[in-house]
């Protein structure tokens, strides 16, 4: 399993009837439409996919539909991680069953281990999950961070293959590309803009909320970077940099939800508490997808 370039951080689409059930109509174009375009990887159920918000049955469908649809041209990721850690090996466990191909793990929301508990917490999933594991480290949103000494001890698992770093700071992505194994870990930006720069600098990849509207754009640039093509490299960002803002303007996945009913991927509901886009954002998310040439519905292969 190669995670490298652009991966996708899928969102879920909702039908637009009681209960928002899962569109698997639509999770079938937008699947297509990410292989179509390059994507390398796919993550089915993490935050962009309203996990929280997932019931069990939903959560295994989904990840078996991922895993049927990219029928093997892609790896498939599944978000695992839980509060505690029985519930992210059963999670996990899941996931496994429905044939994911890895877990995508983030540090416990809210709890705030200790790093002991923390690393004892990802070296319990990877033993006992039955996947092998990407840390996943986003402290703005879990209030926990997994520092790059836990990375280095975690690294040397047979079963825990990589990480997805969400802090944008140069100086955390450069101590993880200085305690990377020589093989066989992989260093995964989890910030698409700054995403650029930690690959110039080494990282492997990107784990991205923008390939769900552009997966061709953000492949070319994550190969621009593995290239070293430094000035193609910036000038492919430069020109996402509007989408990078505008997939920021409301906590995601909330302007991916509408980007996505506008391309024809989808409608554009989320279930509670998180609602649609605000309409004060709405020119300016028509003008960014105009603007990367993304202005007519997209109609992706069924």
């Amino acid at each position: 399993m190669n995670l490298s370039g652009s991966i996708c951080a899928l969102a879920t689409p909702f039908r637009n009837q009681d209960g928002f059930p899962v569109d698997f109509d639509a999770f079938g174009r937008l699947i297509n439409y990410q292989i179509e375009g390059g994507t390398r990887a796919l993550v089915a159920a993490g935050s962009t996919g309203e996990a929280a918000m997932l019931e069990d049955a939903e959560f295994s469908d989904l990840v078996a539909f991922a895993v049927g649809r990219s029928a093997g041209r892609v790896p498939v990721l599944a978000g695992t991680g839980q509060q505690s850690t029985r519930k992210t090996i059963e999670q996990t466990r899941r996931a496994a069953e429905a044939g994911a191909d890895a877990a995508l793990v983030v540090t416990p929301p809210y709890v705030r281990p200790t790093q002991e508990g923390l690393y004892r917490h990802f070296v319990e999933v990877a033993e006992r999950g039955g996947l092998p594991v990407v840390l996943y480290n986003v402290p703005g949103r879990t209030a926990c961070d997994l520092l790059p000494e836990t990375v280095e001890r975690l690294s040397g698992h047979e079963r825990i293959v990589g990480i997805k770093e969400a802090r944008s700071e140069p100086e955390r992505m450069a101590r993880l590309l200085a305690i990377r194994p020589e093989y066989g870990f992989a260093v995964l930006s989890g910030d698409d803009p700054t995403f650029a720069r930690a690959m110039l600098a080494g990282a492997d990849g990107v784990v991205s909320v923008a390939a769900n509207v552009a997966p061709a754009a953000l492949q070319a640039l994550a190969a621009a970077c593995a290239e070293r093509q430094h000035e193609r490299a910036q000038a492919l960002d430069a020109r996402l940099g509007d989408l990078y803002v505008l997939l920021g303007a409301e906590p995601n996945p909330i302007p991916v939800k509408w980007c996505l009913a506008r391309l024809g991927l989808g409608s554009a509901e989320l279930r509670l508490p998180l609602l649609r886009l605000s309409a004060i954002h709405h020119p300016q998310a028509e003008a960014v997808l105009a603007a990367v040439g993304l202005a007519e519905p997209q109609r992706a292969t069924a």
